[in-house]
């Protein structure tokens, strides 16, 4: 097999609108456009996505390169449509009928409303992959809701679950439920284009952040079905005691000596091989004298000496780290997710996480950085076959911005 075969990406040669805003469904995009595929965001040449405007960097924000866009934007041209003009639909439905995926989050019923919408769009292309991504989905009594990440923790249980038993309900610092959902969102539109060889039609994808965050919460589902009693927030502490965070030395360390294996081998590492028990029940009960023995032990190291000391045991332990830490790591930056860039008219580098996987060949990268509001225009609009006197025209009436 031809070299350039082996090395191309899993989707060179798809096209995807990204008619999306903020974050899953950017993401969602992104994912695609870091394994080849044609991304091309529509965007309202003056309703700027907040994502744009969000980050520390004043100068970047005033930009319209805030961090929080220029984290899923990369590999992506932007394309700037009114769609609430004729011709800017017009020029969608065009790009629609030549596309491959279309991912939106509008809210539910707006894109119909614009004749948008799922139905209007497949006889114009039935081999398009058309995915919703919403709050609540497009079926059933709360779709028309809106909201963001930290309106689906509070809806979801999920905040009600975490925090301490003196400190809740608390939402999670990173935004889960968005990346989750933009990720589910990837997964759905690669099974979506793999059924798609064989069937030869399209698919109608409908995934709401709320599904998504009840499934980040599926054990927890599970073990409510048959005990009927609501998590608890429990902070730090798990039912067994070498599933804990405790303090060292000069910071903290989290235990997971979950199996019984690793229970034997933490132990013995401790010179306490009679503390070493097989069974669940067993261990649930002794957490008490388990704990105060582990508290009183684990001072008197650091909590680097004690990560070493028991993964050279493989005995799961590891110091509670922080991000700036975790970026400096050498082995952070040997695992290629991070990618630096630099932006035209900002002042030294960004960096953004490409991708959570690797491959032997033809796996992510990044080529371009994230464009500006309708940067690719006249190349996307030449490309689906509009002359220099049609694009004249379309700008005319205000189409573009």
């Amino acid at each position: 097999m031809p070299l350039s075969e082996v090395e191309a990406r899993p989707f060179e040669g798809v096209r995807v609108v990204d008619l999306t805003h903020v974050l899953a469904g950017p993401f969602a995009a992104y994912q695609l456009g870091v394994l080849g595929a044609d991304v091309i965001r529509v965007e309202h040449p003056h309703q700027v996505d907040l994502a744009r405007q969000l980050g520390p960097d004043v100068v970047m924000n005033e930009q319209l390169l805030g961090t929080g866009y220029v984290t899923q934007g990369s590999n992506k041209r932007s394309l700037s449509l009114d769609l609430r003009t004729d011709v800017g639909r017009g020029v969608l439905r065009r790009l629609l009928g030549r596309a491959d995926v279309l991912v939106e989050n509008f809210r539910p019923g707006a894109l119909d409303a614009l004749e948008l919408g799922y139905e209007q769009v497949r006889t114009i292309n039935p081999s398009l992959i058309y995915v919703s991504l919403s709050l609540f989905g497009h079926t059933g009594d709360k779709r028309s809701y809106t909201g963001y990440d930290h309106n689906v923790q509070a809806s979801s249980g999920m905040m009600a679950m975490t925090g301490t038993p003196a400190v809740h309900p608390l939402k999670c610092g990173p935004l889960v439920v968005d990346y989750a959902t933009g990720m589910c969102a990837a997964f759905a539109i690669s099974a979506a284009l793999f059924q798609r060889t064989r069937t030869q039609v399209g698919q109608r994808v409908d995934l709401a952040m709320m599904d998504v965050a009840t499934a980040l919460m599926a054990s927890h589902v599970t073990a409510f079905s048959r005990s009927g009693t609501d998590p608890r927030p429990n902070g730090d502490r798990a039912p067994l005691a070498t599933n804990d965070v405790y303090v060292t030395g000069d910071g903290l360390l989290m235990l997971g000596a979950g199996n019984a294996e690793q229970n034997r081998r933490l132990w013995a590492a401790l010179d306490r091989p009679d503390l070493a028990r097989d069974g669940l029940a067993e261990r649930e009960a002794a957490y008490e004298q388990e704990r105060d023995l582990l508290v009183t032990v684990l001072r008197t190291r650091t909590a680097d000496e004690w990560e070493q000391f028991f993964q050279e045991r493989h005995v799961p332990a590891t110091r509670v780290r922080v991000l700036s830490e975790v970026l400096a790591d050498p082995h952070t930056r040997s695992r290629g997710l991070l990618h630096q860039q630099h932006l035209p008219g900002v002042d030294g580098p960004v960096t953004v996480p490409v991708s959570t996987f690797r491959f032997e060949h033809g796996g992510p990268s990044i080529e371009t950085p994230p464009p500006t509001v309708g940067q690719h225009n006249d190349a996307i609009l030449s490309e689906l076959g509009y002359s220099d006197d049609d694009i004249a025209r379309i700008r005319g009436c205000g189409a573009l911005g």
